[in-house]
């Protein structure tokens, strides 16, 4: 009889993990770009409010649709009760999303003044290094791209830079004019390298949850909140008091809506940058869902007809930015992590899981889409928030008002058909793979 090397097995079961971390690096690459999509599609619905509503007022009620967004798709995917349990089982975790949310928060204050003192041509650019920033952190923080080959380390980087260099050409395609730096320039540029550190620096509290082995649903829940109070905060501290945001809002009560609508939108956009962010890590799933100036950029011109008229300087921006974009996701969709990679982040989740007490394998599981059964299932009050949701969504409809401007209707109904059949793909890949793990 033929004895077979003891060494088959090994190899077998090699190939089959190698195959498990393949799979989970293409579904967080999906992700990211669904992510992207959905991120630059909630610039659409904002578009819509033309009269002149303060940045305060704008972003807090983009930020009131985040927050019953936020809390309607973790209800629908997975029922209360379990993205209680996953918070309660990591307690620790909830201040770290409450500080995300609040990074955000400020972040996006601050470039509100960056815009006002050395206008967007200038400030674009600053900021939008944040997921460079990020890149950082996940190298010092969680061990990304440590003891990668160099091909793949080349490919990461060259592709995050790419695609913020092209995501600055986009900007610049669609300015019809520089503004000119003030007397207040060095306090706008200050304030738009604060943006772009605060949003790369967020993305840690992201990586140091899901290596902890938390839900991606469950994160947000409560990220949301730290967000919802910082904004409410700025927005009554430096937008004028309650008594003027009110009076702003009740003013523009027909276009409330698509704001609302707009931070909805931007809710699947960043739930599936938070997916992106579990199975890549931040260095790879921030840039890629950066993409999303590529596809606002897309209903900017193609439906609102903003870039009707443009120069030939900027239509070479356009044609460069997005071929550079795309070659950029291309990279770092093909730079998947190495053996000795995923080791420095298992490393990570170790020292992790030591710390605050965590089963080292049950975090591993979780790491790679598979959750233990918590049992449970929705409960009624579920469905009593989905229809409080949906009520919130029917009363600001009943109200609404369709501005009189241009749209490209036949545009319209293409993107946003594109943005179903990507957000349709992702979900059903995710469902698929981890049940929304």
């Amino acid at each position: 009889m033929e004895l077979k090397p003891v060494t088959e097995p090994r190899r077998a079961d090699a190939a089959s993990a190698q195959g498990e971390l393949k799979s989970l690096h293409w579904l967080g690459v999906l992700c990211g770009l669904v992510g992207g999509a959905w991120l630059g599609a909630a610039e659409a619905p904002v578009k819509l409010v033309t009269i002149g509503l303060s940045p305060w007022a704008i972003s807090l009620c983009m930020v009131a649709g985040v927050f019953v967004a936020r809390w309607t798709f973790p209800t629908l995917l997975k029922g209360t009760e379990y993205v209680f349990q996953d918070l309660n089982s990591k307690r620790h975790l909830i201040v770290w999303a409450l500080l995300a949310g609040s990074l955000w928060a400020v972040a996006n204050t601050l470039t509100v003044f960056a815009i006002r003192d050395v206008g967007l041509a200038i400030a674009f650019p600053l900021w939008n290094a944040n997921a460079l920033v990020g890149l950082v952190w996940a190298r010092l923080l969680f061990g990304e791209l440590k003891g990668a080959r160099r091909s793949v380390i080349v490919r990461v980087v060259l592709g995050a830079v790419a695609i913020a260099i092209a995501a600055t050409m986009l900007g610049f395609s669609s300015m019809h004019g520089v503004h000119h730096a003030g007397a207040h320039a060095a306090q706008g540029i200050v304030a738009a390298l604060g943006a772009c550190l605060l949003w790369g620096t967020m993305y840690i509290p992201y990586r140091k949850a899901y290596i902890s082995g938390m839900n991606p649903l469950s994160f947000v829940t409560a990220f949301t909140v730290g967000e919802l109070l910082t904004v409410s905060i700025l927005a009554v501290t430096l937008g004028g008091g309650i008594a003027r945001i009110s009076g702003e809002l009740e003013h523009a009560r027909g276009l409330l809506f698509w704001l609302f609508l707009g931070g909805f939108v931007w809710v699947v956009g960043d739930l599936f940058q938070q997916f992106a962010a579990k199975y890549v890590g931040i260095g790879r799933g921030i840039p890629l869902t950066n993409t999303n100036q590529l596809w606002g950029l897309a209903w900017a011109a193609l439906v609102f007809g903003e870039l009707r008229g443009a120069t030939r300087a900027q239509d070479l921006l356009v044609v460069g930015g997005s071929i550079i974009m795309i070659a950029g996701a291309a990279l770092i969709g093909s730079g998947a992590a190495t053996g000795k990679e995923h080791t420095s982040q298992n490393d990570a989740i170790l020292r992790e899981c030591d710390r605050y007490r965590l089963d080292y394998l049950q975090t591993l599981r979780a790491m790679s889409g598979i959750e233990a059964d918590t049992g449970g299932g929705r409960r009624w009050w579920d469905y009593l928030i989905m229809a409080v949701a949906i009520s919130f969504f029917a009363a600001f409809a009943a109200t609404a008002v369709v501005p009189s401007m241009g749209i490209n209707r036949l545009w319209l109904a293409l993107l946003t058909g594109a943005l179903l059949l990507v957000l349709a793909v992702g979900t059903y890949r995710l469902w698929r793979r981890t049940d929304f793990s």
